[in-house]
């Protein structure tokens, strides 16, 4: 989740020992991310999970009108995530988007990127140096991806939480980030983990744990509190994309 000089690391490993190796560097960790389209409300909804410092920030990108992007790896690289949404928005399915971004970049094999367009359609790439396990599955309306993963489980693992769970996007999403997380987590344990949902009628829901013991819990009660009252009513009130005054600026002039 950060860039690292590979040769300089692999120096470094060579010549030092495991204290100290455990104490002074951040080890590349497993990230692990899905993107989805709920088409019953009009939703676009992502959530990512890492070992290392600020999963939402590095990785999870999102545009109420062109979809959504998850950019991560051993390099991660927030241009393609910026970028992959701009070429949505300008007609690009998420399969050929993600092509054209990926495609002229030397360092690719370092990165992965996963995107949802519009329609629902997705598209993904995964550099081969991502650790030994670095996935990726396409479906409707669905995207999931990892990389430096503990094991082949964990991505149909977090289809089948997210499909198996009730409650709205938010609850399905996070029911995904512990099915994956159970199914093989970190071996450090989980450090930060990130919500985004987006939709033209509502203002966009960013909620992020940065580090944290407990992560997964820490932004499951991030969201618990945004559905309290206060909070919730405030949030109606806001400019959305569809509205781009807000229900506030209607009580003013009332």
């Amino acid at each position: 989740m950060i860039n690292i000089d590979h040769d300089k690391f692999a120096n470094q490993v060579k010549n030092a020992t495991l204290e100290n190796l455990q104490e002074n560097f951040y080890w590349p960790a497993m990230t692990f991310s899905l993107l989805t389209f709920d088409r019953a409300t009009g939703q676009f909804g992502g959530v990512s999970a890492t070992g290392n410092l600020c999963v939402g920030g590095w990785v999870l990108r999102a545009d109420a009108l062109a979809g959504l992007s998850a950019s991560q790896g051993a390099e991660p690289s927030v241009l393609w995530g910026e970028d992959v949404l701009t070429r949505m928005k300008g007609g690009s399915t998420a399969s050929t988007a993600v092509s054209e971004v990926t495609a002229p970049d030397p360092r690719r094999d370092w990165r992965q990127l996963a995107a949802l367009d519009a329609d629902g359609g997705g598209g993904a790439f995964s550099g081969r140096h991502n650790g030994s396990l670095a996935r990726h599955i396409v479906e409707p309306d669905l995207v999931v991806a990892g990389n430096i993963l503990a094991n082949e489980d964990v991505l149909p693992r977090m289809l089948q939480g997210f499909r198996r769970s009730s409650g709205d996007l938010g609850d399905r999403l996070i029911a995904s980030l512990r099915s994956g997380a159970e199914a093989g987590g970190d071996s450090r344990g989980l450090m930060s983990a990130a919500l985004l949902v987006v939709s033209a009628d509502k203002p966009p829901l960013t909620l992020r744990v940065d580090y944290d013991d407990s992560p997964i819990d820490r932004l499951s009660c991030l969201l618990a509190r945004t559905r309290e009252t206060a909070y919730s009513q405030w949030l109606d009130e806001l400019p959305t994309v569809s509205d781009p005054h807000g229900l506030g600026a209607e009580k003013r002039s009332a």
